[in-house]
């Protein structure tokens, strides 16, 4: 196992040991991630799912 990896946001050594916030550096590395996961900017690959809000719609109507 490494003892450092490279932060994946600021691309500075981060200790694996003990490191809360592995595999970033610090806290804010760790919500700057988590921010872009909130804002879209990282996508998993995968077939389109249908709007949960047409879906809604048709329920009510039964």
């Amino acid at each position: 196992m490494p003892t450092s990896v490279k932060c994946p946001i600021c691309h500075n050594e981060a200790p694996w040991t003990g490191n809360p916030h592995r595999p970033f550096c610090s806290e804010r590395c760790r919500f700057v991630d988590l921010g872009a996961w909130a804002d879209g900017k990282y996508r998993i690959a995968g077939d389109d799912l249908e709007d949960e809000s047409q879906h809604a719609d048709e329920t009510d109507r039964q």
